[in-house]
């Protein structure tokens, strides 16, 4: 009798509303690793997904806003804990989809915990730096103080699978906004495992939704959804950005399309700076009596 075993396949399912769904149209996705052979199976995600998903985020975001700077602070250093926990996983993941080799996707996974820690640093300070106690004519205290959009959808890019996604979602969660995700098209591989960090990272249910799916079947959906406040997205191509730009003119979404590529993804001064927070942010302007 042969002692050669069968390999058993992985396959990776969404991670919608705190669970790990299969999507509702039962379709699966091969992932061809470095010598082309399959190397795990993902879930097809479908529109009614993504509609799912925005149902989930938008449920969970009064509560996850409500949470104080401090404490949504300490779930993204979590975040950023677990993910270097996995970082081996990660690494050979990336490694088998992705060029570059092993040594080339654990700087990007190292790339990525750093961001988590960077921008849990902000949780607590990028009010103060983005809000202001503007001079008035009177007695009266006049401040100007960030809040969070809602619900926001993030549009991973192509390259850089990991740390392009963590990139986008960490600014839009550290001020209590909720994501809806589409993960890398090209290497989506990272975004379902990085479902796995969220569930074991004190992340409330709801609050991180990842799809793996086509560009093509999910960007306008996400585009043209009432209940999605604004989008950030990267990598897009000419189609794409007008995709967007065009679906939310009925519904005045904000769109962030980033430009960023390559190793600019790993320049510290330009993708840890608080400023990448304040597109995902309403600015709210409040009246005090001074009591003079």
């Amino acid at each position: 009798m042969s002692t050669e075993r069968l390999a058993v396949l992985k396959t990776f399912k969404l991670y919608l509303g705190g669970a790990f769904p299969r999507t509702e149209s039962g379709r699966s996705w091969p992932i061809e690793g470095a010598k082309g052979e399959v190397f795990a199976h993902l879930c097809l995600g479908s529109r009614k997904d993504l509609r799912n998903a925005v149902v989930a985020a938008r449920k969970s975001q009064d509560g996850w806003a409500r949470r104080t700077a401090y404490n949504r602070g300490q779930v993204l250093y979590r975040m950023a804990e677990m993910l270097e926990g996995k970082a081996s996983e990660f690494a050979e993941a990336i490694a088998e989809t992705v060029p570059g080799g092993v040594r080339r996707a654990r700087k990007e996974v190292e790339a990525a915990v750093d961001r988590l820690v960077a921008f849990a640093g902000w949780a607590d300070k990028y009010s103060q730096v983005l809000g202001c106690n503007n001079p008035v004519a009177g007695p009266f205290y006049n401040f100007t103080v960030a809040e969070a959009m809602g619900v926001v959808g993030v549009v991973a890019p192509k390259e850089e699978p990991l740390l392009g996604l963590v990139s986008l979602l960490a600014p839009v969660l550290v001020s209590g906004n909720t994501a809806v995700v589409i993960g890398s098209e090209t290497d989506p591989l990272a975004t379902a495992i990085f479902g796995e960090v969220c569930a074991t990272s004190d992340v409330p249910a709801g609050v991180v939704n990842l799809i793996t799916g086509k560009r093509k079947e999910l960007l306008e959906v996400m585009a043209t959804h009432r209940d999605i406040d604004g989008i950030a997205a990267a990598q897009c191509s000419k189609a794409e950005r007008i995709t967007l730009e065009t679906g939310v003119a009925e519904n005045l979404k904000r769109v962030t399309v980033e430009k960023v590529k390559g190793k600019d993804w790993y320049d510290v001064d330009q993708m840890h700076a608080p400023y990448r927070i304040q597109p995902f942010v309403e600015m709210k302007t409040i009246w005090h009596p001074s009591g003079s």
